[in-house]
């Protein structure tokens, strides 16, 4: 395998989609066999694929809109970044799932449909990197089709789109083209493992509660009354002070663990509505067991090293090439410049490797072992060996 990373931090969209296109093509000094691309909102996102596509015309391209992008050696707001393969032994193929807000079971096969497993039985391992539009929810349903939908059989990893926090519209990118309330993924078939890790540094700090009232992503009641309530008694015992008017400065370090087999599933608070509900960024199960977390710097990073660590132990007796690596917006807006401590972390572990990766409005991670599909605020990464 040969991998090269690219990233642009040029305004114009169109400029900036031909920088890094000409970095990708003169890096690997062929055309690539298939691209990971995640971009900022400020772009153009159609013109900064079309003008990717002329200067390198790569069939395969997947990604999204993203809330912070990074690669080993830079980090920020504002740029476009890819991780381009060459690999004559590993089969990649692009694949779209549409209509995911309506109805996600037809979405995740209308992606599985477009899997090349069913005519290729010469691959031992199977993995598929899928991006989703954030805002058409229901990631958790998708991962949970996709699974069953390949007969458990397929490793996935990656996230949901994003657009720094404005929760307005997260696309994701299918060749050229830019879609909401779709999916895509890269299918992934090779003779080697890719490694995929998964962790988070948050840990409970309040008694449990029962959902028991909630619609989609709103929690409209815990323990029988408006969820708020909690929150608000929380603050008041911690000495914290929470703005029902403007409460993410809060939520950001009082996020929602979902109990789950002695762990921790996380969802992120966004908003109080009049009602008392509090929305997060995805589904809260009604009758789910939730506490109030928190976290720290030092957990955080503790966390993605131990995202590295699990990555690189799953590649067996493979050396690594290159990594995508993926966590939180609200990660990143509660760290703020300490976040690229984080990064320089997990540079650290893989050892120097081509790396990039973005801020996602969730994270998604389903492997062996590993069995909660959809995060928030959890660390992800996905080791590719030589």
């Amino acid at each position: 395998m040969e991998t090269t990373v690219a990233y642009t931090d040029l305004e114009a969209s169109s400029e900036a989609g031909q920088e890094l296109g000409l970095k990708v093509r003169t890096g690997l000094g062929r055309t690539p066999d298939a691209v990971v691309m995640f971009a900022s909102p400020k772009y153009d996102h159609s013109a900064l694929l079309s003008s990717f596509a002329d200067e390198c015309p790569c069939e395969v391209v997947v990604g999204a809109s993203s809330a912070g992008e990074f690669t080993r050696e830079v980090r920020g707001r504002g740029m476009a970044c890819a991780l381009a393969f060459y690999a004559p032994d590993i089969r990649f193929s692009a694949c779209v799932g549409q209509d995911l807000s309506r109805n996600p079971k037809s979405a995740a096969r209308q992606i599985v449909a477009g899997f090349d497993e069913r005519s290729d039985r010469k691959h031992s391992f199977r993995s598929a990197l899928v991006m989703t539009d954030a805002m058409a929810g229901h990631a958790d349903v998708l991962v949970e089709e996709l699974t069953l939908a390949t007969a458990g059989q397929y490793q996935f990893v990656g996230g949901g789109a994003g657009d720094d926090a404005q929760f307005s519209r997260t696309p994701v990118f299918f060749g050229t083209q830019v879609l909401t309330d779709a999916a895509v993924a890269l299918e992934i078939l090779s003779d080697k493992p890719v490694g995929i890790g998964v962790s988070h540094g948050w840990e409970p700090c309040a008694e449990a509660f029962r959902v028991t009232e909630a619609n989609g992503m709103r929690v409209i009641s815990l323990n029988g009354f408006p969820a708020v309530e909690a929150f608000q008694e929380h603050a008041e015992l911690t000495e914290q002070k929470i703005d029902r008017d403007a409460p993410i400065p809060f939520f950001l370090h009082n996020i929602l663990g979902i109990e789950v087999g002695g762990a921790y599933r996380l969802r992120v608070p966004l908003a109080i509505n009049e009602d008392g509900s509090v929305l997060c960024a995805s589904e809260v199960p009604v009758g789910s067991v939730v506490r109030i977390m928190r976290s720290s710097e030092v957990s955080a990073i503790t966390a993605a090293e131990r995202a590295s660590d699990a990555a690189l132990r799953a590649l067996g007796e493979h050396k690594p090439q290159a990594a995508l690596f993926f966590d939180c917006v609200a990660t990143r807006l509660r760290l703020g410049d300490r976040f690229g401590s984080e990064v320089a972390a997990v540079t650290e572990k893989l050892g120097g490797i081509d790396l990039a990766g973005c801020n996602t409005h969730g994270q998604i991670a389903r492997a062996d072992g590993q069995f909660e599909g959809f995060h928030n605020c959890t660390a992800v990464v996905c080791v590719f060996p030589e």
